[in-house]
């Protein structure tokens, strides 16, 4: 327990605390952010989300700060605010860029500032303070309220300023840096997060749209989902992970404009997630993939994988087979089509049959035949590995046919 601080309990006009309340007051934060904490999520349920979200840390860093400037401006009343000034401005243009007003973010600064009161009423009987001491703290402390509240309107202002237009831009070349592998680290990026209140994820989905977007896309969108919609490759981008909520949220939007959906990545690589969302409209384009409204990369990885680079694939698939280049154009046909389907089934020639839909023993003797072909490189595992990749690859793309 802090020592008494005999000299407090004063009786004089309301003036600036003396600095010794400081020494009482700082060790009741911590116990005091978590009360107040639970009283704004209580009256204020949609920062409830924000409390407990990805950018918590970042938000309670705030809080914390401009209670521990209180009690660092009441020890010595020149401390330095401008860190607190420009996290209370943040606090401000978060509130604008999710286009809340500024009445809940003010009823959340008085709510704390009551529940601070409340707490120097339960010290001033704990240390027997005098009631002007405590008038004195109730005046200074709405009074650094007023404050908080005026440079949180600045930030919410700030952005309000800027057409949307112009934030469009701002988020757009945002996009462009990030798609770009631009270092995170890069000060552009920074200042660009900063100016659009857009907390930089650790995490990123991109999705892809077949066709130019419709103006209503970008309405239906989360506030935080960046975008480039007019252009001949449209694309989104979304922080985090894509959540059902998230995945709801792009198909309502979307109202029926096909897209695709990248794996989620880590921001650094968010260009890479674009790249396979992209090559999935090919392959439903080229009817390698059937189409759908919502295509996920998530459930074709080994598609993508094969049909990375389809020319490779095929100067594989020529090697590995070129033991079978002798053979006439339909007979090479048959044998392909057996090979691939051993590979993939190692199953019996019965399996094999009933997948080709010819008898086991046309099997058998095609199976020997390919043995005579390939010899010990059908008993090697890396060529057949090979051999399968490329047929698998080959068969995507229809020039494998069962039967």
């Amino acid at each position: 327990m802090p020592h008494r601080v005999q000299h407090l309990d004063v009786n004089e006009p309301l003036g600036p605390l003396p600095p010794e309340f400081a020494t009482v007051m700082r060790p009741e934060l911590p116990s005091l952010i978590k009360e107040i904490r639970v009283e704004v999520e209580r009256a204020y349920p949609e920062y409830a989300r924000l409390l407990n979200g990805p950018n918590a840390a970042a938000i309670r860093q705030g809080v914390e700060h401009a209670l521990s400037s209180f009690v660092d401006r009441v020890a010595d009343p020149g401390a330095p605010s401008s860190v607190r000034d420009e996290l209370l401005r943040k606090f401000g243009r978060v509130e604008a860029y999710e286009g809340r007003e500024l009445d809940s973010l003010q009823g959340a600064y008085r709510l704390g500032a009551r529940v601070a009161l409340r707490r120097a009423k339960t010290i001033g009987r704990r240390y027997d303070l005098s009631p002007t001491l405590l008038l004195t703290f109730a005046d200074a402390l709405f009074a650094y309220v007023d404050e908080l509240e005026a440079l949180s309107r600045e930030g919410y202002m700030e952005v309000q300023a800027r057409s949307g237009s112009a934030l469009e831009t701002l988020r757009r070349r945002l996009l462009h840096l990030l798609l770009a592998g631009t270092p995170l680290t890069h000060t552009t990026i920074n200042d660009l997060c900063e100016q659009a209140s857009w907390p930089l994820p650790d995490e990123v989905t991109l999705i892809a749209l077949r066709t130019p977007a419709p103006d209503h896309i970008q309405a239906g969108l989360d506030a935080d989902v960046l975008t480039d919609l007019g252009v001949p490759q449209p694309h989104l981008l979304v922080p985090g992970p894509l959540t059902a909520e998230r995945r709801a949220m792009l198909e309502s939007a979307a109202l029926g404009n096909p897209l695709a959906i990248g794996l989620t990545v880590p921001t650094a690589d968010a260009a890479d997630s674009l790249r396979w969302a992209r090559r999935m409209l090919q392959l439903v384009d080229d009817d390698i993939v059937a189409d759908a409204q919502v295509i996920d990369c998530a459930d074709h990885l080994v598609t993508l994988w094969l049909l990375a680079d389809p020319a490779l694939a095929t100067q594989i698939a020529a090697r590995e087979l070129a033991p079978l280049d002798k053979a006439s154009g339909t007979r090479r046909a048959r044998l392909v089509e057996t090979l691939h389907a051993w590979l993939t089934t190692r199953g019996t020639a019965e399996h094999v049959g009933d997948a080709l839909g010819v008898h086991a023993q046309t099997v058998r003797y095609r199976l020997r035949n390919l043995e005579a072909h390939f010899g010990d490189q059908l008993d090697d595992p890396e060529h057949r590995f090979a051999m399968e990749a490329a047929l698998r690859a080959l068969h995507l793309h229809g020039e494998i046919k069962a039967g």
